[in-house]
């Protein structure tokens, strides 16, 4: 089975967001990701729950809810009643990770956790029985379209060892940052279940679709 693809609405034209939705759902998008920016983790400052709830009534596709946000925690419960399906939260802005995890959880809603390019993957190893996905940043986080990070791919290789040793080799493996046909079978090859792609969807020259098509070309088995 292939990765599943996730165009980023971070980098679609918000004046058309749920036409843009909509067409990469009707292309075959599996999830829908959202990035969640305050300007203090990263930054930027992107969008909020209104945001994702106007998302959640064009799609019925799994909302893959990423916030790069400083106290995620205040925020867990708007978000989630907003219709996320996945919530992910940073190793880094976590204080007590266990707890922010185990609350996406009691809300309903599959619990992940992202690591920057320079966390390791020892900062969430005593946490992953309470985690369904793992995020590895495979740029710093904060602006669509940067360049990929090449090492993040041993990352990825390591985190899927790591999810195997724990006996939870179902925990999704998510890239985010730099995806595309030419960076995409690298990830899938490492074990990534998950490919997060912005730019390379919907800055597409022939549309969003087509982008989608590509990269999924190219993770073909």
């Amino acid at each position: 089975m292939t990765a599943k693809l996730a165009p980023s609405i971070l980098s679609c034209r918000f004046a058309e967001l749920g036409d843009e939705v909509r067409r990469v759902d009707a292309a075959g998008a599996e999830w829908i990701h959202i990035d969640v920016m305050d300007g203090r983790f990263v930054p930027n400052i992107t969008i909020g729950p209104l945001v994702v709830r106007a998302v959640r009534e064009v799609t019925e596709r799994v909302l893959d809810v990423h916030l790069m946000i400083a106290h995620p925690d205040r925020y867990l419960d708007a978000f989630a009643g907003a219709g996320a399906d996945v919530i992910t939260v940073h190793a880094e802005t976590c204080q007590h990770l266990h707890r922010t995890l185990s609350r996406i959880r009691e809300l309903g809603k599959r619990a992940g956790v992202a690591l920057n390019p320079a966390t390791p993957l020892s900062a969430v190893e005593d946490a992953l029985d309470l985690a369904d996905l793992l995020l590895v940043m495979s740029v710093n986080p904060g602006f669509g379209g940067q360049a990929f990070i090449p090492a993040s791919v041993s990352k990825v290789a390591r985190a899927r060892a790591l999810v195997g040793e724990s006996r939870r080799g179902w925990v999704e493996i998510e890239v985010d940052g730099g995806v595309s046909p030419e960076t995409a079978p690298g990830l899938v090859q490492a074990g990534a279940t998950v490919l997060v792609a912005g730019s390379a969807v919907f800055g597409h020259t022939d549309g969003a679709a087509a982008g989608l098509a590509a990269i999924r070309r190219s993770i073909a088995p």
